[in-house]
């Protein structure tokens, strides 16, 4: 019987809990022609006893394939259905309540748990007129979580680089205003600290850091493979 593969030639094609798989095995086989297998058997939907018959130059063809569509720009997907229901991105970032903002940053930086970030970007539309969109209040994360383990991963990918991008944009012109307004701080932290104003260059080292951070995220979050 001759196989038929489903080849991905476009990420959202491919679901998160297609990609969370496969970077749960990448932890443990960095490299070699069984991640290669594992690809193949993860992204085209085969069994793995299926992909050793394929000849290997195919498997490199296909695993090259997938890995160049990890190397294109991830774009900010605002829209995306599951199913027949729609999820829109939180219309307002600047806007979400401290339980979206701790939600969010705690399971942003960890893709086991991207599904559960996921569910507080992303819900489903109440409403639309045009190109504006209303969705569902936020309640928690596991309302949602299964289902966006579903998610198109372009979209995914994108709404991580989108919410760095962000919060970096927020951190540096937290930075730039302690810079600009660091004598009148240190002024004030002065009444208050023992070490005559340190605690305005904790903040400062403090932000630069998490700036480094969120760099460093996003890079090795699209080191695919």
């Amino acid at each position: 019987m001759k196989l038929e593969l489903n080849i991905p030639t476009d990420l959202s094609e491919i679901k998160l809990l297609q990609y969370q798989k496969f970077l749960e095995i990448a932890k443990n086989n960095p490299e070699g022609e069984f991640l290669q297998q594992k690809m193949v058997q993860l992204f085209c939907g085969i069994d793995l006893k299926d992909v050793a018959q394929i000849k290997y130059r195919t498997v490199e063809e296909i695993t090259t394939k997938i890995i160049l569509m990890f190397s294109k720009e991830h774009k900010f997907i605002n829209r995306f259905k599951i199913g027949t229901v729609e999820f829109g991105f939180i219309p307002n970032l600047e806007e979400i309540t401290l339980d979206e903002y701790v939600d969010i940053t705690t399971y942003i930086n960890d893709f086991d748990n991207m599904h559960k970030a996921m569910a507080v970007l992303f819900r489903p539309i109440k409403s639309k007129i045009g190109k504006m969109y209303e969705i569902e209040p936020y309640k928690n994360t596991a309302t949602y979580c299964d289902i966006m383990k579903h998610a198109p991963l372009d979209a995914t990918l994108g709404a991580i680089v989108f919410f760095y991008n962000l919060a970096n944009e927020l951190i540096q012109s937290s930075l730039n205003y302690l810079e600009n307004h660091k004598a009148e701080m240190n002024l004030v932290n002065s009444h208050s600290l023992a070490n005559g104003g340190d605690g305005i260059q904790a903040i400062m080292l403090s932000l630069k850091e998490m700036s480094e951070t969120l760099r460093q995220s996003v890079e090795l979050n699209f080191l695919p493979l």
